[in-house]
């Protein structure tokens, strides 16, 4: 499951616990990135607050999908495995269209991704790239490339926050040796109106 321990759910002290009810998916299973936070439960509460505002917030503008796209392109150039696992599974369902799914995963697999998304999205995936490989060499440059795409200022926070965010979870997950042993693939939060609802169903 990982590297340092783990407190899992049945033997969680009552804060831990309070947490975990809030994060739970069925049978009180407890995702391996969310509990390898157990003995530090207030960064869990940083880590969810975090990913629920970032990722599965109402107030943002750009298509769920997308970002969930970003989130898997970044983990792929990361080498982060768990989270391409994870996250493509929610984004094949957001897509709701499997063929697609499967052309859009192996594009990220090579590193392919001309002609699986209109112009405007791809310039934010590179955007997403260079923020993942290069940081020290982006410029304002890049910021201009991507309001000429059509993208809003608010929007390309977006994009940098959902980039900047993936970037954290990877670095948890390789850092701290987090699988997928136990998980339940492709579980986020819904109620993306209700920043506070962390529940994984």
């Amino acid at each position: 499951m990982s590297w340092i321990e783990i407190v899992d759910y049945e033997n969680a002290g009552p804060q831990l616990k309070r947490i975990y009810d809030r994060v739970k998916g069925p049978d009180n299973n407890v995702d391996n990135v969310l509990s390898i936070h157990s003995l530090r439960p207030h960064s869990l509460v940083g880590h969810m607050t975090l990913y629920k505002n970032v990722l599965h917030n109402s107030n943002n503008e750009l298509p769920k999908w997308y970002l969930e796209a970003i989130g898997i392109y970044v983990s792929h150039l990361n080498k982060c495995d768990y989270c391409v696992q994870h996250h493509f599974e929610g984004f094949k369902r957001l897509l709701n269209d499997d063929q697609k799914a499967e052309r859009f995963i192996k594009s990220v697999k090579t590193d392919e991704l001309n002609g699986i998304f209109e112009d405007k999205f791809l310039v934010g995936m590179e955007y997403a790239k260079k923020l993942t490989i290069a940081h020290t060499e982006i410029s304002k440059k890049e910021i201009d490339d991507l309001r000429a795409s059509g993208f809003t200022d608010g929007q390309i926070l977006e994009i940098n926050q959902v980039t900047s965010y993936f970037n954290y979870v990877n670095r948890t997950v390789l850092g701290l040796g987090v699988n997928t042993k136990g998980d339940i693939l492709g579980l986020s939060p819904n109620e993306s109106a209700d920043p506070n609802n962390w529940n994984h169903k």
